[in-house]
Parts: structure tokens; C-alpha cells; sequence
């Protein structure tokens, strides 16, 4: 079965930091792309970044600087470490696969995504 499970969600004060985890299983996370995609309350859900199969990563201009991911091979899994954490990164994190190799496929949409965590809540306080 294939599965991906987001863990390390929280309450953080404004100006802290967070690091979310993705762990796959029943497929490879090396060598697909993961994404970290989020949505707020009555808000889309939104592109937050990506780190595709050649371990290139692309950010939302909303949280450049500020977010990276990253990969662990031997644990299959995927990291959001959030820093400098404001009001307004508040929602629901969710971490998604395009599995294998894929050519000339927008990360940045959900559509083409085929494997979705849960979620798991952040919630950044003043």
C-alpha cells in the first residue's frame, strides 16, 4: 500500500520554527517529486515547495527564505523545516508524490500530484 504520513505539526509562536516530516511507504521518495502543499481555513490549497526527483527545489515566493526541503534516502522520507514562522503560514500541511521520473510536469499544481498525506496542522501564534 501506498502511503505517505506527514508528522510534527504544532502550535509555534511567531518567529519560531517547525520542521515537518513526510515519510513514504510503498514507493520510493528518491528519485520522485514531494511536494508540501497547504491551505488555510475558506483558503485553496496552496504550493509551497517542491523538491523534485533530479533533488532540485522550488519555493512559493511566500515562504522563500524562510522554508526548505529536504530528503532522507535510508529513512524514505521528506522534511518541511519551517523557520521564521509568521501568522499567516497558519493551515493545514499536507506532503504529496509524483512518483518516478517525470518530464515537464508543473510541481507547483496539486492536479498532478498522486499520492496525498493527511495533513497535519500548524498553527503560528502572536
Amino acid at each position: 500500500q501506498v502511503q505517505l504520513v506527514e508528522s510534527g505539526g504544532g502550535l509555534v509562536q511567531a518567529g519560531g520554527s517547525l520542521r515537518l516530516a513526510c515519510a513514504a511507504s510503498g514507493r520510493t521518495a528518491s528519485r520522485s517529486t514531494m511536494g508540501w502543499f497547504r491551505q488555510a481555513p475558506g483558503k485553496e490549497r496552496e504550493f509551497v515547495g517542491s523538491i523534485l526527483w533530479s533533488d532540485s527545489a522550488y519555493y512559493a515566493d511566500s515562504v522563500k527564505g524562510r522554508f526548505t526541503i529536504s530528503r532522507d534516502n535510508a529513512k524514505n522520507t521528506v522534511y518541511l523545516q519551517m523557520n521564521s514562522l509568521k501568522l499567516e503560514d497558519t493551515a493545514v500541511y499536507y506532503c504529496a508524490a509524483i512518483w518516478g521520473i517525470r518530464y515537464g510536469t508543473d510541481y507547483t499544481s496539486y492536479a498532478n500530484y498522486n499520492t496525498w498525506g493527511q495533513g497535519t496542522q500548524v498553527t503560528v501564534s502572536s
